[in-house]
């Protein structure tokens, strides 16, 4: 560890959660950091921890409590150490876990992380505990931008194009921790992402709740086209898409934009009509299938993932057999799989004919299982192929070799020169694995 001036503190940020949280914990490190903090990835050297949360489901809030616990011996032992939460257990919670863990200090919800410096100087000037969950319904690009020098020495990075969501699905409890859709402006989105170039980024995810509802002064498919445009950017993907809302215009213009990635990812729930009924999805089955056939016809390369849900409340074996088929028909290269997991203040977990948790948990194995196998086919139909793949640093497995991403999203690991980071290189894929793919570089 390099020495550090007597201003100098530490702040260790652990994070739970999708790609939202991620994004949000590089903001507050950007914030940190322009407040003298320094990162560490030890939590006993930390002055300020915090922990990003969510609470999609059920086992994510818990673990959530059981990691804020774990750090009370540190706070005992180093009284000045503040601990916050952030994030969506921070939301839905509120300043009743300032009395469920008296040993944190802060509590910052969903639309305040821009605070996170001030609160803290709160707490070090004794003001007390402090509770910020109030929701804002501007968006500013000051609160929701990355500083792109937090990011030095990084080929890829997410941006903030939108926040919230207005579906309201009977499962999720996002409206309620994230807010109502409120789109950036497009001009703050596309200088953000010029000054990300020029500081070395080549790919960008754009990324919101349901980013083809976006509602800026472009559409969405032409904010794709504004940004695959600038200097420097040699990639661009987008999460998440609604499929009630995915339109043959998003769909033309992979064929249209060379730097659009060709990879989709498309959450179905369930495979069942009633199923999707109930959970106010907006589509049936054959919407959504009709919509995969589009993009696979049109594009025999695309990656097409989902997420998938069992387990929801009233979903019988005829419902989770019809979502094996679809899964099975759809042959997806990748999947998020969960147990339904009742949520507060969502519509779903008021229904009297919940599934017993045996149940969801023995359908979920069933469920994971067929999708290896896929997901493992999938991947070995690679092998032989020469593919496009930006070299993002060091393999975490060995960190002589190099990692990157394909256009389809699939991880690569091969031999390369450090000095390759941030190119696109040609790679010929010789072995496929469960989660990843090997191969020669031809750079």
């Amino acid at each position: 560890m390099e020495s550090t001036s007597s201003r100098d503190r530490y702040v260790f940020i652990e994070t739970f959660g999708c790609q939202m949280n991620d994004n949000d914990s590089i903001r507050m490190m950007a914030l940190l950091e322009a407040n003298s903090y320094r990162k560490t990835d030890r939590p006993e050297e930390a002055d300020l921890i915090l922990v990003n949360t969510c609470s999609v489901r059920d086992k994510a809030e818990q673990k959530v409590y059981s990691t804020v616990g774990r750090y009370k011996s540190l706070k005992e032992a180093k009284p000045e150490l503040v601990i916050g939460i952030s994030g969506c257990v921070a939301q839905q919670a509120g300043a009743s876990l300032l009395k469920r863990m008296p040993h944190v200090d802060m509590v910052v919800g969903t639309h305040n992380i821009h605070r996170i410096p001030a609160l803290v100087n709160e707490v070090l000037a004794g003001q007390g505990r402090v509770a910020s969950t109030e929701f804002d319904e501007a968006i500013h690009t000051e609160k929701y931008s990355v500083n792109s020098t937090a990011l030095k020495g990084k080929v890829k990075c997410f941006v903030n194009i939108m926040r919230g969501c207005d579906n309201f699905c009977t499962y999720c409890i996002v409206p309620y921790v994230r807010g109502r859709e409120v789109s950036r402006p497009a001009g703050d989105i596309l200088g953000e992402v010029r000054a990300l170039a020029e500081n070395g980024i080549r790919e960008v995810t754009l990324l919101g709740q349901n980013v083809n509802s976006y509602d800026g002064e472009v559409t969405f498919p032409e904010l794709l086209r504004r940004v695959s445009a600038i200097d420097g950017i040699d990639r661009v993907r987008f999460v998440t898409s609604h499929p009630k809302d995915l339109s043959e215009e998003l769909i033309h213009l992979f064929g249209e934009v060379p730097e659009l990635a060709r990879s989709m990812h498309l959450p179905v729930q369930s495979g069942s009509d009633r199923v999707l009924e109930r959970m106010r999805r907006g589509y049936t089955v054959s919407d959504y299938v009709a919509k995969v056939r589009m993009l696979r016809d049109l594009y025999p390369d695309m990656a097409i993932t989902t997420d998938v849900i069992v387990g929801f409340p009233g979903e019988s074996d005829d419902d989770f057999e019809d979502t094996l088929s679809l899964v099975s028909e759809v042959e997806y290269d990748g999947m998020f799989s969960f147990k339904y997991s009742p949520r507060p203040e969502t519509e779903a977990a008021g229904y009297p004919d919940q599934v017993p948790d045996e149940t969801r948990q023995e359908r979920l194995e069933r469920l994971q299982s067929i999708q290896k196998d896929i997901t493992l086919k999938k991947n070995t139909a690679m092998v032989g192929r020469t593919v496009k793949v930006l070299a993002e640093g060091p393999s975490k497995a060995d960190a002589s070799e190099l990692t990157g991403r394909t256009s389809c999203n699939r991880v690569v690991n091969f031999p390369g020169d450090a000095a390759l980071k941030g190119s696109m290189v040609d790679v010929l894929i010789t072995e496929a694995y469960a989660n990843s793919l090997r191969g020669i570089c031809r750079a």
